[in-house]
């Protein structure tokens, strides 16, 4: 049995991988008309757990999470907020999101940033979205 998100983070060690959820594709395409990029470049398409994870870390177990907020900063950083296990908290004291847009020269880890600073809108009615139990390598600028 995989680990909860939680206990996934917990034991993930130090490494050069990204552990957390791809979005299925299928439903990438729907979120992007249903919430349309404010910035140029689309991404949307992971929520991150743990982001300095070894190669062999465990997987989370949790597939559903619920989108239940948007920010943006205006000046190019745009993050959907999603709630995993009935909460927005990663377990390193971030918030889970998906970084939705972004204009050029902006990078994706400065969703961080914008959530620390400017908090998020919540919206009254959470979307349901598919989330797949992923590893990634870790980019140099992730």
């Amino acid at each position: 049995m995989a680990p909860s998100a939680q206990d996934a983070a917990a034991h993930a060690g130090n490494g050069d991988t990204v552990i957390g959820w791809k979005l299925d594709p299928s439903q990438r395409t729907e979120l992007l008309q249903q919430f349309p990029p404010r910035f140029k470049n689309p991404l949307a398409d992971h929520v991150t757990l743990q982001s300095r994870a070894a190669e062999d870390a465990a997987l989370p177990e949790e597939t559903i999470g619920e989108i239940v907020g948007r920010t943006h900063d205006g000046r190019g950083v745009e993050a959907l907020v999603v709630s995993i296990g009935g909460t927005t908290h990663r377990p390193d004291g971030s918030t889970y999101h998906i970084t939705w847009s972004l204009e050029e020269g902006r990078q994706a880890r400065e969703s961080n940033d914008v959530l620390a600073e400017r908090g998020y809108e919540e919206f009254d009615l959470p979307m349901p979205v598919q989330l797949i139990p992923a590893r990634w390598a870790r980019r140099s600028a992730a």
